[in-house]
């Protein structure tokens, strides 16, 4: 549980979710643990009766659910979700496994403060079903890259990237849970850049320590910056 008491001048996180939440419980832990430096202020799911809103619940987290479903457009509904994330005054919004593209009103509201997790080797494989296209392109390796989200879809600037050998019996489910290891690891870890006043997207490019990073983000290894 997360003493809200302790947290009040930490930068404030929102994180949207679609489901189960696992990305998200990660944040919860790195929070509690002090490898993340800073407080979940709201969990907002798309979807009512998510275990992600069950696991924010049971750390004492703000959760919401806003169903997509009740509004007219796209475009009414990402309005009334910047507004509900505005209200929390997050340092930071984190999608983790949101499974809704988002308007570019809605992005360039929160550009800058804004990051996703992508299953795939980015610029490779931006969309669904990553897995499967990697399994099917032969290629050597797969993996996850966290991104600044920007109107095109998954195509915001890498930031950092953990790529997994691809096994000859893999399936696309068997290596997405040997991906999703890893996601657990690298996407609190570029949050923690950013809340050290150390990650910052400049005119559409991703710099750690005032370094523009290379296309593909820095490659994790347990050697990563710190």
């Amino acid at each position: 549980m997360i003493d809200s008491s302790m947290s009040d001048n930490k930068p404030r996180l929102v994180v949207l979710i679609s489901g189960s939440g696992s990305n998200l419980q990660s944040f919860i832990d790195a929070c509690a643990e002090g490898t993340l430096n800073a407080q979940v202020a709201a969990v907002i799911s798309n979807r009512a009766y998510v275990k992600g809103l069950d696991r924010a619940a049971a750390a004492n987290i703000p959760n919401i659910a806003i169903d997509h479903r009740a509004f007219d457009s796209r475009e009414e509904f990402d309005q009334n979700l910047g507004e509900l994330i505005d209200s929390f005054a997050p340092d930071l919004v984190v999608l983790a496994g949101f499974m809704r593209i988002l308007t570019p009103d809605f992005v360039n509201r929160f550009l800058g403060k804004l990051i996703n997790i992508h299953p795939s080797l980015l610029p490779a494989y931006p969309g669904l079903h990553t897995h499967q296209r990697a399994i099917d392109a032969g290629d050597s390796e797969a993996g996850a890259t966290v991104h600044f989200v920007t109107p095109e879809l998954d195509g915001g600037p890498s930031v950092l990237q953990a790529r997994v050998p691809l096994l000859a019996n893999d399936t696309a489910d068997s290596l997405a849970q040997r991906v999703l290891s890893f996601e657990h690891s690298i996407y609190p870890k570029v949050a923690q850049w950013f809340c050290e006043g150390r990650l910052a997207m400049v005119n559409g490019q991703a710099y750690l320590d005032g370094k523009a990073l290379p296309e593909q983000g820095i490659i994790f290894s347990e050697n990563s910056e710190q």
